[in-house]
């Protein structure tokens, strides 16, 4: 099947979209379940003892399933509308991370930099 197309003006134009079969949908839903199989199976056993490892190790599947989803799914790839997707994609991740990092350090700033309250204050009248 050939990437150009005619429209109803009979002009040639070219779909940069790469076409997904059946196949690489179910190679997605396949990677999509296996990829909450084993978090959820982390979590059920206790396999890996620590709660902050195994909270580490879920947060790492959640983002390689992110990127599955996005792959798969979405269809989202350097090549698609010109790279503008991905161009997009590059900065809202960053927009978030600076937004995240951010209200994490300030949150803790503020945690480690207000006074402590006197015991009296503690008690209620």
């Amino acid at each position: 099947m050939s990437a150009a197309h005619t429209d109803s003006h009979g002009d040639a134009h070219h779909d940069d979209a790469p076409h997904f079969s059946i196949r690489d949908y179910a190679t997605g839903f396949f990677a999509s379940v296996v990829l909450t199989a084993i978090p959820f199976w982390l979590v059920m056993t206790g396999a890996l003892g620590d709660k902050t490892l195994t909270a580490l190790v879920i947060a790492g599947f959640a983002v390689v399933q992110v990127i599955v989803h996005m792959i798969y799914f979405l269809h989202m790839n350097t090549k698609s509308q010109g790279g503008w997707n991905f161009l997009a994609l590059m900065f809202t991740v960053i927009l978030v991370g600076i937004v995240l990092s951010g209200s994490l350090w300030v949150m803790y700033h503020l945690n480690h930099n207000m006074m402590p309250m006197p015991h009296s204050m503690n008690e209620l009248p």
